[in-house]
């Protein structure tokens, strides 16, 4: 009976960051359907009110490659708390906005306390775990990965069904409280590693790069893209630029890329960069499909989504302990195989297909999400030693983003341009839908690549807590 419980430590760091981190991927899609009820209220223009969201996705990009360097300075406790509190006050500025630019300028911070969450919680989970809990934790931390995306259009068209735009950043407010309170009392205390000079030249060029790639996508509409071309093509060198860079140092550059010599590591990465194009790309064209084509406003599309994101909750919390007995190679597969089947009936729905249907398919879809993510994050770690886990998180944590924005744009792109040549918005859905299970379709060949079984872990990763 011993062997099936988890290590008190790791659990009790994997609720304190869960608590906290739950509102920074939320936040990433809650305000979404709050847009055009901005504008209004802002007075601000449709293209300046975009802003507001890819600030914050900027933001994100532009502190996540500092986090390894930042946790050796100050330890993973101290950051973890230090961001937290930053991603509060943003929430709370948010809220006290008057203008457009001051709500971006807001956002801006929010982002820069989120985007040193996210791959520090997969980091602190890592670090802490002894192996056999790696599936069963990651169940846990892989819950705002997850349902965030699914649960913020919902949520947000709740609050806005309900209330003023504000409570959108209010709510987070009584969340990082609790996260904090958790944080203090729960997060065992660490000393900083090893102090690690600050790379500068992989920052002026990793930073930059991930803020160009991320700019010039979500500039990309489907109509005139001619803007986000100069920002790829410059974020693209940049990052080449980096890899470059990044090689010949693998001890001192800003990301330690020798991480993805490990297959798991580099595997998982591609795999993430794929279900983050299939996941964000098809949260784009869901709620779209539901208001454009079947009449719904935003809370009505939003409550729609709800049997995916149930689906998505029951698989995750069946997935921790079926990767432990049956592989993550295994897991992965089914789940892609069951999002890619359960998006078909999308790609024939029309203007008066049923409800119904296509309820129970995203319900399917939602275990298929659900199973992706679970063994993709632990198996990114497999057989690494404790002091390249940032590196790896830091990694994956950029290929899940970069893949989401790919496939937001490349969606985008196929909607708009297919429904103009054919003349019919339906087409272009239909057509959308098929490229996303496309995407879910190359994940299949390369989940093959995974470990059937996970392997031991590597001693330094065993002796966490030392």
């Amino acid at each position: 009976m011993s062997d099936n419980r988890i290590d008190p430590t790791a659990l009790r760091t994997a609720v304190a960051v869960l608590s906290g981190g739950i509102t920074v991927i939320l936040d990433s899609t809650i305000v979404s359907v709050a847009l055009h009820e901005l504008a209004a209220d802002l007075h601000a223009g449709v293209s300046t009110i975009q802003w507001v969201s890819t600030a914050y996705l900027l933001a994100l990009g532009v502190v996540t490659p500092l986090v390894g360097w930042l946790q050796s300075r100050l330890g993973g406790k101290r950051l973890w708390i230090a961001a937290l509190t930053v991603f509060l006050l943003g929430s709370v500025l948010c809220s006290f906005a008057w203008n457009a630019p001051s709500l971006i300028g807001f956002r801006v911070v929010q982002g820069l306390g989120g985007g040193a969450m996210m791959p520090l919680m997969m980091t602190m989970i890592m670090q802490q775990v002894n192996g056999k809990d790696a599936g069963r934790l990651m169940s846990l931390v892989a819950l705002p990965a997850t349902l965030g995306p699914i649960l913020g259009p919902v949520i947000g068209g709740l609050i806005l069904g309900a209330g003023d735009w504000r409570w959108l950043f209010l709510v987070n407010v009584p969340l990082c409280l609790i996260g904090l309170f958790l944080a203090v009392r729960l997060i065992p205390a660490d000393e900083p590693g090893r102090p690690v000079r600050l790379d500068v030249v992989g920052l002026a060029l990793l930073s930059p790069a991930l803020t160009g790639l991320l700019y010039g996508l979500s500039r990309i509409d489907g109509t005139d893209s001619a803007d986000a071309i100069l920002p790829i093509a410059g974020g693209a060198v940049l990052l080449v630029a980096f890899v470059l860079w990044a090689v010949r140092r693998p001890g001192s550059a800003l990301v330690d890329l020798s991480v993805l010599r490990s297959r798991p590591t580099w595997t998982s990465t591609a795999l993430l960069f794929l279900s983050g194009a299939s996941l964000y790309g098809a949260m784009i064209l869901l709620p779209l499909y539901w208001q454009e084509v079947r009449g719904e406003d935003a809370l009505g599309a939003g409550l729609l989504l709800i049997p995916q994101g149930v689906g998505s909750l029951l698989s995750r919390a069946a997935s921790g302990r079926l990767t432990e007995r049956v592989g993550g190679r295994g897991v992965a597969l089914i789940g892609f195989v069951l999002t890619g089947l359960a998006t078909v009936p999308f790609g024939f729905a029309g203007a008066h297909t049923g409800n119904g249907p296509l309820l129970v398919t995203l319900f399917v879809r939602g275990l298929g999400l659900g199973m992706v993510m679970i063994p993709l994050m632990q198996l990114a770690f497999v057989g690494l030693p404790r002091e390249k886990v940032p590196h790896a998180s830091i990694v994956v944590r950029i290929g899940q983003q970069v893949g989401g924005s790919v496939g937001v744009a490349l969606l985008t792109v196929v909607l708009t341009t297919t429904a103009q040549r054919s003349g019919s918005l339906i087409t272009g859905f239909d057509t959308a839908f098929w490229w996303s299970i496309a995407l879910t379709g190359l994940a299949v060949p390369v989940a093959f690549l995974l470990p059937g079984r996970t392997p031991a872990p590597a001693p330094a990763m065993a002796d966490a807590n030392g």
